[in-house]
Order: C-alpha cells, then sequence, then structure tokens
C-alpha cells in the first residue's frame, strides 16, 4: 500500500511558495482531518499553478477551484486534471464572481492568494463569505501588504487605517457582538456568523458559523435592562432597582454615548 504523503511532502514536489512562507504547518493542522472528504475549494491566485498542483493532490476526493485575472495555459501548467476547474477573472469583478457563485454554489474552504491589494481582499471577503458552509473556512494569506503603502495598506497609522488587517481585527468584535454593552448598538453584517478567528505570521482564518449564545452581562445590548430584571426578580424591589438602573446607570450610559460619538466625530473616525 503506497504511503500517503503529507502536505509539505506534496507541496515540496510542487515547489510551492507556500513553504518559504511557513504556511504549510498552518495549513495541515486545519486540513489533516477533513483531506479526505469530498469538498469545493476556491483559490483566488493560481500564478504558476503550484499550489492547485498541490491541493489537488491532498485532497484528492475534492474539487479545486482555481480563479486569476490573467489567462492561465491549464496545459502549460499542468492543470488540466479532471478535480482542477480553471477560470479567468478578477477577484474583485462583482459580475464575474457571481457567476462563480451560480455555478458551485457554495464552499468549504476559500483561500485568498489573489492581488493582496486591500481593496481586493476586502470586497472578496464580502461577496464570497456568504458562500461558506457552516464550519466553512475562509483564509486570506500574504496579510503583510496591510502594512505596505504600495498595496493601498497604511504603515503609518496602524490603529485605524482602513487597510484590510484591521477589517479582520474588527472581525472580532462579531464573535462578542451580544456582549456590547451599548443600547444603541447597530448589528453588524457578519455578526452571528463568525465563530472564531485566528491570526498567523501574515495569514488569517476566519471560521463560518453561527454564533447565537446569549450574553448573561447584558440584555438586547444594555447591562442596565439585564441588572434591572435580574435584581428586581430576585428581590422584588421593582421601584427600587428602576430608579438605579433604569434612570441613574442609563443616564450615564447615554452620556457615554454622547461623548465618545462626539470625540469620533472630532477625531474622523465616523
Amino acid at each position: 500500500m503506497p504511503e500517503t504523503k503529507n502536505l509539505k511532502s506534496i507541496a515540496e514536489i510542487y515547489k510551492s511558495d507556500k513553504i518559504e512562507h511557513q504556511y504549510i504547518k498552518v495549513y495541515e493542522s486545519y486540513f489533516e482531518k477533513i483531506r479526505d472528504e469530498k469538498l469545493k475549494i476556491l483559490e483566488i491566485g493560481i500564478a504558476d499553478g503550484k499550489s492547485l498542483l498541490t491541493w489537488s493532490d491532498y485532497f484528492k476526493n475534492s474539487v479545486i477551484v482555481g480563479i486569476d485575472i490573467h489567462k492561465i495555459n491549464i496545459v502549460e501548467k499542468k492543470l488540466n486534471r479532471n478535480n482542477i476547474e480553471v477560470h479567468q477573472g478578477s477577484q474583485s469583478d462583482q459580475t464575474f464572481i457571481q457567476k462563480i457563485i451560480s455555478k458551485y454554489k457554495e464552499f468549504d474552504i476559500i483561500i485568498d492568494d489573489g492581488s493582496h491589494l486591500s481593496k481586493d481582499v476586502k470586497k472578496s471577503f464580502n461577496l464570497l463569505f456568504s458562500t461558506l458552509k457552516d464550519d466553512g473556512l475562509y483564509i486570506v494569506e500574504d496579510i503583510q501588504t496591510s502594512y505596505n503603502h504600495f498595496f493601498g495598506g497604511n504603515p503609518f497609522d496602524l490603529k485605524y487605517s482602513n487597510s484590510h488587517m484591521n477589517f479582520f481585527k474588527h472581525l472580532t468584535d462579531s464573535l462578542n457582538h451580544q456582549e456590547v454593552a451599548n443600547p444603541f448598538y447597530i448589528k453588524k453584517k457578519y455578526d452571528g456568523k463568525i465563530t472564531n478567528i485566528s491570526f498567523y505570521h501574515n495569514m488569517v482564518f476566519v471560521r463560518k458559523g453561527i454564533n447565537d449564545l446569549k450574553s448573561k452581562e447584558v440584555i438586547n445590548n444594555s447591562y442596565e435592562d439585564m441588572k434591572y430584571l435580574e435584581k428586581s426578580s430576585r428581590t422584588g424591589k421593582k421601584f427600587q432597582y428602576f430608579v438605579k438602573y433604569k434612570i441613574f446607570y442609563k443616564a450615564y450610559t447615554i452620556f457615554l454615548f454622547v461623548f465618545n460619538t462626539i470625540k469620533k466625530i472630532l477625531l474622523l473616525r465616523i
């Protein structure tokens, strides 16, 4: 019986640059247990085709879909395999991406190894995340371009830049959206749809899933309402706790909300 090669061995055969970037070990920690399943995997960015060939060998029972803005000669790149399908188009072209979605419906894994431009990375995520199955993974490689102004990143204002790294940092708040003690909080697009975000050197993994665990501290994003309900139900002292939580505490929360809103406006962070 032939020995089953691990991901690193396969990547070495094709000389994939995922080895020199040290992504292989991280990938295998996620993929080893699902490698024999029948998956649909999309990789944005084909280039020399070495990644697609690596995935083709590793995920033998899966369909490997590759897209690239450039025309790819599949014979020259040896991508003319039964489990590889190649399409030409831009990762930020909504019409093209919609055609991909219409054809494949949903994916188990999406890997963005495309332009690495902040605007493209964010747009692709917004267009494609909904096509992931529950428990599916969205992976972005080479996220170091967030710190490079030639890629639309910003190395001069790391905390407040509009980079794709900050886009994914802000997504971590969606993991805990039920806990936000702001009664004026407006639910975001990905709230309740992400179960895990993991950052590695130059990579980010986002796992899709239902995240609807209720908070034990706030109700409808209000700490005051939760404490009033809890205290008044336990003691029966409704008036006392109404004054404390529904009037004084809520007034303080409103003050902080107004103060922070004005501060964001003055600092141009709206």
